[in-house]
Parts: structure tokens; sequence; C-alpha cells
């Protein structure tokens, strides 16, 4: 029992130290044009790579009676259980825009309504002058608002805009990417600088046959103030800009010199560009890039969850390519043989003995060793990550069906996915609590970190368990989802309340089978970290 303890013990340390990365707070989106999709489906995503909340409700419809405010909150990102509100502070209560609210699927950052309208997001932090903490609206709450009362992108922009602006935006930088069924625009906010509560913003639209990437940098460029289908913005932005000593009023406004800080792109927007339009000849050294790009190939869902999955490995820009190793084995072949006469296999293998998924103190530590054997780079997947989805907007489909958001938990380059569709009414019991601050079984979290960060000390064995396993998934989830579409025409019109089975019992089903597959394969990776001690 010792024997196992002991190496359990420096597992479960090892998982609390891969926490100690850089990056707080950061997260990823990719959008996808209808034209640009292999189906013709709208996309965006969101990696919520950081500590927050982990557990995911549906919020149901909510209505109002006249003269009834609506409330808004500060510290929803960080609760252990919905109900937990000990450490929630209301910031403020708004008149509804309506008097009756949608159903919505609530991630920390809330994620999808059942009318197709999703939100990914992003911090970009940016030009910290322009922080105002006069105010309402944090931007996880602009994005509740959004999804509570709007049907489509451009009403979403125009309502978080507008109400950010008279009730006070008080969050750092943030871009959100607003989809519905068949438009995704990129949406980026910034305070108002010190005074009256307000807030500065504007979005720009993805080209119909575009992919835009948001990886916390402020990227909309020059607005063109008289292209109103492709722009929106707030009130007197110019104005704003030039009071604020921020823009010169003689060169073209560009909105990232006016909400950001530094370079508007970083690896991740470089490298998803590169792969989906190498034609393009784009550099690391360029002083910007193109906001959108035409991919030089459809953008299947597939492809959006390998880029989630992306640690740049067997690239230029792989953090482990000097850290490779040749050792010799030397393997006791218990079965040929009784005991002792043991025969033995020898053989030469070259080892990755450290994974992409290193933390920041170990890349400083190699670094001291041996200088620059490590080029940091902030990949795609990452370990510290909360969850992430893929939301698909689909015109050809009635909404509760058409909308699904393709979500793990954990570090999306080790965890298997599964479905949540915008009809859905009820999700499995575990994804209702969070495991962010304790080791909890029933958090849903804990089904797949526990097995991930085990399989991270000796990745480049156990990956052989996790990666067949969490490929076969996708294809099957997939495979499932065409099915469930056959199923639920054919019964929707008839009978709303077993359509609306049809889709909780497939996230029912679906993650109770990568969950307890998870919980399977912590035996098999804890072997090997066992035996390789």
């Amino acid at each position: 029992m010792k024997r196992i303890i002991i190496p359990l013990f420096i597992a479960l340390s090892s998982c609390i130290n891969a926490f100690a990365v850089e990056d707080e707070g950061s997260c990823t989106s990719i959008m996808v044009g209808k034209k640009a999709s292999s189906d013709g489906s709208v996309m965006t995503a969101h990696a919520c790579d950081s500590y927050y909340r982990t557990y995911i409700t549906i919020e149901p419809r909510k209505s109002f009676k006249q003269g009834e405010l609506e409330s808004y909150y500060f510290n929803n990102l960080h609760k252990e259980e919905p109900w937990d509100t000990r450490r929630v502070k209301e910031t403020g209560q708004i008149v509804p825009p309506k008097s009756s609210t949608y159903k919505f699927i609530n991630t920390a950052y809330p994620c999808m309504n059942e009318k197709q309208l999703a939100i990914g997001e992003t911090t970009f932090d940016g030009n910290r002058a322009l922080l105002n903490r006069n105010g309402v609206f944090w931007i996880e709450e602009l994005e509740r608002l959004a999804l509570e009362y709007c049907d489509n992108a451009r009403d979403a922009i125009r309502l978080m805009g507008e109400m950010a602006e008279k009730y006070g935006y008080v969050d750092w930088g943030e871009c959100l990417t607003v989809a519905d069924p068949n438009e995704v625009w990129q949406f980026e906010i910034n305070g108002p600088g010190p005074g009256a509560p307000g807030a500065i913003w504007a979005a720009q639209r993805i080209p119909d046959d575009h992919v835009g990437v948001s990886a916390n940098i402020a990227r909309i460029g020059e607005i063109d103030f008289k292209d109103s289908e492709n722009f929106m913005y707030c009130k007197d932005l110019k104005k704003k800009a030039k009071d604020l000593g921020l823009w010169d009023g003689k060169e073209p406004l560009k909105f990232y010199k006016i909400v950001g800080s530094g370079k508007p792109f970083s690896i991740r927007e470089f490298f998803i560009f590169k792969t989906l339009a190498p034609s393009l000849n784009i550099s690391l050294d360029d002083e910007e890039l193109p906001f959108s790009i035409k991919p030089e190939m459809p953008v299947t869902p597939e492809l959006m969850m390998s880029f989630y999955r992306e640690t740049y490995e067997g690239t230029e820009y792989d953090m482990t390519q000097n850290l490779s190793i040749e050792v010799h084995r030397k393997i006791k072949d218990w079965d040929s043989a009784p005991y002792p006469e043991c025969s033995y296999d020898e053989y030469d293998e070259v080892v990755k003995p450290i994974s992409n998924f290193m933390s920041a103190d170990l890349k400083a530590l190699l670094n001291k060793i041996a200088p620059d054997v490590v080029k940091n780079r902030r990949t795609i997947a990452v370990i510290q990550c909360s969850y992430s989805w893929i939301a698909q907007c689909r015109s050809w489909l009635p909404d509760p069906v058409g909308g699904v958001v393709w979500i793990s938990l954990d570090n999306p380059a080790q965890s298997p996915r599964f479905p949540i569709y915008c009809g859905a009414t009820s999700l499995p019991e575990s994804l209702g609590h969070c495991g962010q601050n304790s080791y909890r079984e029933d958090a849903a979290v804990w089904a797949f970190r526990e097995t991930n960060r085990i399989a991270t000390i000796y990745w480049d064995k156990t990956r052989k368990l996790l990666e067949p396993a969490s490929a076969d998934f996708e294809k099957k989830m997939l495979e499932q989802d065409k099915a469930l579409q056959n199923s639920y025409l054919a019964v929707y019109k008839k009978d709303e309340k077993a359509a609306e089975s049809l889709l909780n019992n497939q996230t029912e089903s679906f993650f109770s089978m990568v969950a307890g597959k998870w919980k399977e394969l912590k035996g098999r990776v804890l072997e090997i970290f066992v035996r390789s001690m």
C-alpha cells in the first residue's frame, strides 16, 4: 500500500504545481463564417483557461412584472455551487429590456441561449487607463444580458453596447465573439476612463467566408464609419478617443490602439491563420495580421476541436523540441519463462520525459540549467483550462437541436467532449458542482482532471491511452448528432416534451459514457506512473 501512496502523493503534488502557470485569465476564441465552414454552420468557441468555476446549469426563462428590476452581480466566476452567494455582490439593478427572457446554457462565461445565440470570450486587459469601476456590468453579466434578451448577434451587440454606455462597464478590456445561425461578430469593449460610468466599444463582422481569432489581444483595426453593415461602435467614439488623448483625429482610427496595448496579435492567431491559409505567407514578425482570413480548406467541427488540442508539437514552435532523449531499455519478459530464468528484451527508445504542459516554474528551472532550451510559447491547449466549448449554430435545423456546444472539462488536449443542445432543459447532476476549490468526487470536472493530471507526468506513454479514446468519442459524438437530428425532426412538431427528452437523454448518456471511461483510464495511467518510478 505504501508503494502506491507515495507515487500518488507525488502525482497529486505535480497536479497542484501544474496550476502554477502564467497567462492567468487567458482564453482563445475562434469564429467561423457560414461559407467558411464545411456544412454551412456558423461557429464560435471559448476556452476558459484559468481558475474559474466548472459547474454548468440551464438557466430557465424568467418573466418580470411592470416596475420590477433585474439585478446584476460581481464574482459569479468563482462560486462552488449555483446557490452559493457568499462572496457574490450586487453591482446594480436595471429596468429589464423586455418582460421575459430566453433560456440559456450557463457556464462561467455564459454560453448559448435557446435561439442559437452563442457568445465566446477572451480578456485582453488592454489600456488600463480606461478602467472605471463606477457602474454595473462585468463582462460575464453583459453576456448574460445578451443571452437573456436577444435572438441574434446584431441585437446582442447593440444591447450590450447601449447598456454598458448607460449603466457603466467596470471590467478590464474584453472581447466577445457573438454568433447566430447567419453571422458572427467580434465585439471589443473597455472602460470609459476616469469619471462618469460608461464604455468604449466597437464590433466588426467576420465575413461569411472568413475565419477570425481572438486570443487575449484587441484585434479590431481601422473602423469604416460609413459601413454599418460590418461595423458597430459606441456613441461619440471619435470624440471620446480624442478627449482621452488616444487618437489625433488625423490618422485612420484603429480601435485596438485605443482600447488595447502592444502588438495586435500573438502566436495563437498567427498559428491558426497560418494553418488555414498557408499561401498568405504571414509571419510572427509582421506588425499586424489581417483581421480575418479566408481559409484554404473547409473548417469542420473536427478541425475546430483539433485547434483546441494544439500545443504546436512537431513544429518549430514546439517548446519540447530540445528536450527529447534516447534511453536504453531492458525489460524482463515475465511471460516467456518461469521465474527467475526470464529473458530480457533490450532496445533504444527516444522519449520526451517533459510535455508541453510543463509549469512556468519548470520552464524557468530548465532554462536556468541550459539557457534557452525552452522557448516559451503560449499554446492553445493549456493544463489550467477549466472548460472549453465549440458552438455550432445551424440555420437549417429547428433552434433546439440546431444550436449545440461540444464541451470538455479540464485540459482540452486530454479530455473528451460531450454535447449540450440549446434546447436542453436538464443536465447530469455532477455538472452542477464545481471542483476548483477542492477534490470532489461529485463534481464532473474531477472525472477527467484526476486522470489527466496523473497522465501528464508521463505524457509520452499515457497519451497512447487517452488520445485514441478521445478520438473515438469525438467520432461517435458527431455520428450520433446526425442520428439525433433525424429523430428530433420526426417528433418535435408532434410532441415537444418527447423531443426535449431526446436532447436531455443524449447529453446524459454521452456524458456518462465519457466520464465513466476516464475514471476507468485513471487506473491504467496510475499503473504506468507507478511502473515508471
